[in-house]
């Protein structure tokens, strides 16, 4: 006797079989489930979004500082006493991360759009699990020696949030195809209810956070104030060494207003331009005096300076990872920098009626120019033979008796403080980081007749920022580069960006509402049919030796009589 039982009709399913295959090892259809998915699993789902989430902030945050990653190295230099680029290897593993996270991301929505069984296989747990903890090692770690640099979010949004908000509502109005064919195949009512207000909460959201995007880059164009004038922060340090005659230079080709620098004395009472408290990063120190190598930079006479060179070592580590774009004949030049002299600084800038603002750092203790440090840079200003006019003074102590010595002088703080106060010592200038002062502040000190002077602005995103804000000067280390800004990135009026939005909006919201109805029209379709009609009428549009059809199994239950 034999038994004729129908056999249902299976197509090859290669994208399906690699979805769920590199997510969970499940290669064969009989691995496969459309259960529903175990809390154990879902628990993992969750720890995967989480960590997404907190990477794409670190990413973002690492994106925008590159602002500030020679401050970086700077710091790890500090701790380290070698200078290396620690920004590559932290860039290079937060991107390998974020790529991995996103596309197991990507594959556990593919997951829930397919109505599939989440199962994440235990090597990509190990993986999720490796990227959480060391994002929060890396987060814990810039808190500790970094702390400042996280201001960098919210004022980058400034620039980037009204363009982010276009990028999320259109990912999450995307979404609302997986959302609606979850809804329309579940049965459960209260499942359906909760999923629906999940989303509507978050892209109601969505639709509302405008009202808190605050960026002076919306504003009219008629209010927009004069761009601001470029300072060579320590000269071009990009092109050239840092506190050198060429990278003043540089920045002067580049039509910087003003130059600024770091000041230290020597023993003999000579001012000079060095931004560290050693000699060891940017000099070749421990090649001429190789047992003076860690001392302090002011124990050293002005003669022996004169022996270091202070160019080389520009070559040799490329802090900026500029070396390779510069001539053979702007090389040689390098190489041959000395040490300068305050007073040497001075009289360039004279010649080209340039600003000048210098960080003056008082000597050790037992430094023989600790108690005249003040007035032998004072000394050293008079004999360049710069106007006085074009000197930014900015120590405070003894700056009554400096006004009294040289009135000329323009009287600058480094210290955050109200208009007022700085009206009444008489300081007409202030020069503070880029985020120790918001956008109303920025406006409240321009008001007050205060030149506001920001630092250290190498982004075009940041100093098109500022310019809107209405700040008049910025300290850079890539006059280069903002010298190819001639006009804010982005400017919007608030009636241009109200349209953008409410535009947006109602786009968003009538393509949601569009899928879901054809999400519903879709499943109650696919309802009113049988598997064995479905997949039969598959069958028929596809060629017979592609699907390796098997029309029906015999099955023996016994032998023939």
């Amino acid at each position: 006797m034999v038994k004729h039982q129908p056999l249902q009709v299976y197509e090859r399913q290669l994208c399906l079989s690699c979805i769920t295959g590199i997510y969970g090892c499940r290669w064969k259809r009989y691995q496969r489930s459309h259960d529903d998915t175990t809390k154990w699993e879902l628990l993992w789902s969750l720890v995967l979004l989480f960590t997404f989430c907190l990477l794409l902030v670190w990413f973002y945050f690492w994106w925008e500082a590159h602002n500030d990653y020679n401050e970086f190295n700077w710091f790890l230099y500090n701790r380290s006493r070698e200078w290396s680029d620690g920004t590559v290897p932290i860039l290079a593993t937060t991107a390998a991360g974020f790529t991995y996270i996103a596309f197991l991301m990507v594959l556990a929505l593919c997951h829930i759009a397919l109505g599939q069984q989440l199962n994440l296989h235990w090597l990509h747990k190990i993986g999720v699990t490796a990227a959480l903890l060391t994002t929060i090692v890396g987060v814990i770690y810039i808190n500790e020696t970094w702390r400042q640099e996280w201001d960098v979010i919210p004022i980058s949004l400034q620039a980037t949030g009204p363009f982010l908000h276009i990028g999320a509502l259109a990912a999450v109005t995307a979404l609302s195809w997986i959302v609606a064919g979850q809804v329309a195949r579940t049965e459960k009512t209260i499942f359906q209810v909760v999923v629906v207000l999940l989303y509507l909460s978050v892209l109601l959201g969505l639709y509302v956070v405008p009202l808190y995007i605050a960026s002076p880059c919306i504003m009219d164009t008629a209010t927009l104030k004069p761009r601001p004038d470029v300072i060579g922060h320590q000269g071009a340090p990009m092109l050239a060494p840092e506190n050198t005659l060429r990278s003043f230079q540089r920045a002067l080709h580049m039509n910087v207003t003003g130059l600024e620098a770091d000041v230290a004395i020597s023993v003999d009472g000579v001012p000079f331009l060095m931004h560290d408290r050693s000699l060891q990063r940017t000099t070749d120190v421990a090649e001429v005096f190789p047992d003076r190598q860690m001392d302090d930079a002011s124990h050293f006479n002005w003669t022996d300076l004169q022996q270091l060179n202070a160019g080389k070592w520009f070559l040799k580590d490329d802090p900026f990872w500029t070396v390779n774009s510069l001539p053979p004949k702007e090389k040689d030049l390098i190489a041959n920098q000395s040490v300068c002299s305050l007073e040497q600084l001075l009289k360039l800038a004279s010649y080209h009626n340039s600003t000048v603002v210098f960080r003056l750092r008082r000597p050790p203790q037992e430094h023989p120019c600790y108690h005249s440090w003040i007035n032998d840079t004072l000394q050293a200003v008079q004999q360049s033979g710069i106007p006085q006019s074009l000197v930014m003074w900015t120590p405070d102590e003894y700056r009554a008796q400096v006004r009294q010595l040289a009135p000329g002088l323009i009287q600058t703080s480094l210290n955050k403080t109200s208009p007022q106060s700085l009206q009444q010592y008489g300081i007409s200038r202030l020069l503070l980081r880029y985020n120790q002062a918001n956008t109303q502040e920025i406006r409240n000190y321009s008001q007050s007749n205060i030149n506001l002077s920001l630092y250290t602005v190498n982004e075009p995103w940041l100093y098109s920022v500022l310019w809107c804000s209405g700040v008049s000067s910025v300290s850079s280390e890539a006059p280069d580069i903002l010298r190819k800004v001639p006009h804010p990135i982005w400017l919007m009026g608030p009636d241009e960006y109200c349209l953008m939005w409410v535009s947006a909006d109602l786009i968003s919201f009538a393509v949601v509402i569009g899928i879901f109805i054809f999400q519903k029209y879709r499943m109650t379709g696919m309802r009113s049919y049988n598997p064995e009609q479905i997949m039969l009428s598959a069958a028929v549009r596809r060629s017979s030796r592609d699907l390796n059809v098997m029309k029906e199994k015999l099955i023996f239950s016994g032998q023939p009589q």
